[in-house]
């Protein structure tokens, strides 16, 4: 039996920061990119701006000028787009769209991110610390972009299961379809260590990617065959 392929170590913050164009555009990208590696190793109490400029190889002024302070730079690498991206409700429910549509785009939201390789790693270590030390961005993560895209994915079914108002049953499902989504962030390391060939390129996870939306699909089918039976009448 051949031995099971270990997961690559998380790189330093300056490992990551490739040599600054003489232009200085690229020093926000530098600094975000340093700072996701501090803030999900260290926390945002005990990451010092000084620490993450250098690890930028920027001046620290530069986190000032382009983000404001510390919390500035810490919303903006908790929301950047690369690894966090906003799933836009209108999207997802589009009337003029299919199911198969409305599905893709919400699991896309999950499985796109995953291309960026150890940025989505660091980016799932920084959520999972802001739960564990919550500085109030992770509540308005749920107001602000998790909410809106739940209750567009039940608009949606409700629509595709003939519902009028969404039951349990209904958001039960929504986030179940999450669910077999998700289990790509938390159980990154497990498939890398099992399966790699399944996330390792942007192909594989594409391919992915459409195995959930018909994976999805089912689950959806499911759910309306079993209403059908409890709505049918009973043989005496």
């Amino acid at each position: 039996m051949s031995a099971v392929p270990k997961p690559e170590p998380n790189p330093s913050a300056a490992a990551l920061v490739k040599p600054l164009r003489s232009d200085g555009q690229e020093a926000r990208t530098r600094l975000l990119d340093a700072a996701l590696v501090l803030f999900a190793d260290k926390g945002f109490a005990k990451t010092s701006t000084r620490e993450i400029a250098q690890a930028a190889q920027v001046n620290v002024a530069s986190i000032s000028y382009y983000f404001g302070d510390k919390a500035g730079l810490y919303h903006a690498v908790f929301t950047d787009p690369r690894s966090n991206p906003r799933i836009e409700a209108s999207d997802i429910d589009d009337p003029g769209k299919d199911l198969a549509h409305a599905l893709r785009v919400l699991l896309s939201g999950f499985t796109e991110p995953l291309k960026q390789g150890v940025q989505m790693q660091n980016c799932m270590k920084l959520h999972f610390r802001e739960m564990l030390e919550p500085t109030g961005l992770w509540d308005a993560e749920i107001d602000d972009n998790i909410r809106p895209a739940h209750m567009a994915t039940v608009r949606v079914l409700c629509r595709h299961l003939g519902v009028t108002q969404p039951d349990d049953d209904v958001h039960r499902l929504a986030f179940s379809i999450v669910g077999i989504a998700m289990v790509l962030h938390v159980g990154a390391d497990v498939i890398g260590a099992i399966s790699p060939q399944l996330i390792a390129t942007p192909g594989a996870i594409d391919t992915y990617t459409e195995h959930l939306v018909a994976t999805a699909m089912a689950m959806v089918e499911g759910e309306r065959q079993r209403r059908a039976a409890l709505a049918a009448p009973r043989k005496p």
